[in-house]
């Protein structure tokens, strides 16, 4: 959807949904809570603006780390430091190759100054439990699904098929919980919300997520859509949302700070809670016993993003996938 759709969407569900508050006689928004940020017209937490995830904190706590579970206010300062020390090394060292002139067969890749590298939190992972900060075991059926995919990859006849990127090279979705965690570059996102619906709009491959507050029941398990189907509840100031219906087409596991979906059977459940006027903390939890041993949960805060958010557009996966075919198919002959 492009920005414009997506604008007159957000707006016509805001319109159809707040002239009933009105009607019912509801008073405006009272004082502000726990938060400091007054609630929305109809008494519900305002969870509402654009926000960003962007960090350098890793999804697993590095084994050196093994056992801490944050740093001090310190040490996150000097891993920041270092941090820009580094980056500003690798660009010097970007604008020199720049000048060059590439190797042959290559197209070149992402340099530094596509990235946003973002700050440390103070927690040492964003991997909140296990307690340990690392991923679960894998199931051993997940296993072999794994080295299936890493095999495919590796093959001189890859890609077979136009199916065989993943459906975010082929810049379809990121899915759950990748939508949601941050990874390279626009980690920003935008929350609405009406009496009985947030919709929560990623920038990243422009996903939209419209939540029901209702209290209706699932889709029926025969329907798996890309993004699951969510159903959101408020307890307290806490938005939960649970998810389930998920497709398995979306599956695919990374050594970065992203995971990008897991089975059929994954049940994913977040919390958003407003601490301030310039944090949401966010969390999540992944249940699903055909891909990991264990539930595990990551903590990722949110902070206010003073700025609109601009359409992505990905289309490289599209644009190149003759060409790719093409490619693979003269290197079999």
């Amino acid at each position: 959807m492009g920005r414009a759709c997506l604008a007159a969407a957000l707006t016509a569900l805001a319109c159809a949904s707040l002239p009933a508050v009105v009607a019912a006689g509801q008073s405006v928004a009272g004082p502000a809570g726990a938060s400091g940020v007054p609630p929305t017209a109809w008494g519900d937490p305002d969870l509402q603006g654009t926000w960003t995830n962007t960090t350098t904190t890793p999804l697993q706590r590095p084994p050196e780390l093994a056992g801490r579970e944050r740093f001090t206010l310190e040490e996150r300062a000097e891993l920041d430091e270092a941090r820009a020390r580094t980056e500003a090394r690798a660009c010097a060292t970007e604008l020199v190759v720049l000048q060059q002139a590439p190797p042959p067969t290559s197209t070149g890749s992402y340099n530094s100054f596509w990235l946003e590298q973002g700050t440390r939190t103070l927690q040492t992972s964003l991997i909140v439990d296990p307690p340990d900060g690392r991923l679960p075991a894998v199931t051993p059926r997940a296993q072999r699904r794994a080295d299936a995919l890493a095999a495919s990859r590796a093959s001189s006849s890859y890609p077979a098929t136009w199916e065989e990127p993943s459906v975010f090279e082929r810049c379809i979705t990121r899915g759950l919980p990748a939508t949601m965690m941050p990874g390279f570059y626009n980690h920003n996102y935008q929350i609405l919300q009406t009496p009985d619906h947030v919709v929560i709009h990623a920038e990243m491959l422009h996903d939209a997520r419209i939540v029901p507050l209702d209290g209706r029941p699932h889709v029926p398990a025969r329907v798996r859509q890309w993004l699951g189907d969510s159903r959101g509840r408020w307890e307290g100031d806490t938005l939960v949302v649970e998810t389930t219906n998920f497709t398995d087409k979306v599956y695919e596991r990374r050594v970065s700070n992203t995971v990008f979906g897991a089975s059929r059977a994954m049940r994913l459940v977040e919390r958003f809670t407003r601490i301030d006027a310039d944090t949401l903390d966010y969390r999540f939890t992944v249940s699903d016993p055909t891909t990991f041993e264990r539930p595990w949960t990551a903590a990722i805060p949110m902070t206010a993003l003073d700025a609109p958010i601009l359409e992505y557009a990905c289309h490289e996966g599209n644009y190149s996938m003759e060409n790719m075919l093409r490619g693979a198919r003269a290197q079999e002959r």
